[in-house]
């Protein structure tokens, strides 16, 4: 239950703190749990970048709906998908779990040349798509470890993703923004948001069973 209490206590936060910083044993674990979320083929098509710099985060208000989170959180995260599945991308995952493993698997082996033969020719926005549905995977286990450390966060799309991109020079680095995650910490008296009730539909229509 008590992790069920924590997600029943996170909100999508409207105003941050400025003064109040998020412990680094608290982002490190957040990070981590990013890390550790499942993809698919194993291919963690997907990075993190940490927006310290304060002339940058000033930059990505100005595209991102003026949201003052932004600027306002401890830390803001932008997870970036890769902008396509080329031979060396997946064969570097490939290799490292060789190398991780110690041993090279008959099976996994036909895999990668699977993945070879038919991810570099769909198509790079193809492709990107499905690497930002993996980045999402990272993103949601990110929002989930947050409330579990009590460090509020703000799940954000409202965001222009190609100036984004412009401004953090993603493009020479082969990402692509898909979704931000300011971290930080609730400024109650100014979230007109903070004390209103969270609203989720009920589970009978939420979940149906299927026999």
């Amino acid at each position: 239950m008590e992790l069920l209490d924590k997600l029943k206590w996170r909100y999508a936060t409207k105003a941050m703190d400025p003064t109040r910083k998020v412990p680094q044993d608290k982002l490190d674990r957040i990070i981590e749990a990013a890390r550790l979320a499942p993809t698919s083929s194993g291919l963690q098509p997907y990075e993190i970048l940490i927006v310290n710099n304060p002339a940058l985060r000033a930059q990505i208000r100005e595209v991102a709906w003026n949201q003052a989170q932004v600027v306002d959180a401890s830390h803001l995260l932008v997870f970036a998908a890769w902008d396509d599945y080329t031979p060396e991308r997946i064969n570097h995952m490939f290799d490292l779990t060789n190398e991780v493993r110690g041993f090279r698997n008959e099976g996994w082996e036909a895999y990668r040349q699977q993945l070879l033969s038919t991810y570099p020719g769909r198509g790079a926005q193809v492709n990107f798509e499905h690497a930002a549905r993996q980045a999402y995977i990272g993103f949601g286990a990110a929002v989930i470890a947050a409330a579990f450390e009590e460090v509020d966060c703000t799940p954000m799309e409202g965001f222009d993703p190609a100036a984004v991109d412009r401004i953090l020079n993603l493009g020479e680095r082969g990402l692509r923004s898909a979704v931000m995650l300011p971290l930080g910490y609730r400024k109650a008296e100014q979230d007109w948001l903070v004390d209103l009730p969270k609203v989720r539909r009920p589970l009978g229509q939420f979940v149906t069973g299927i026999d």
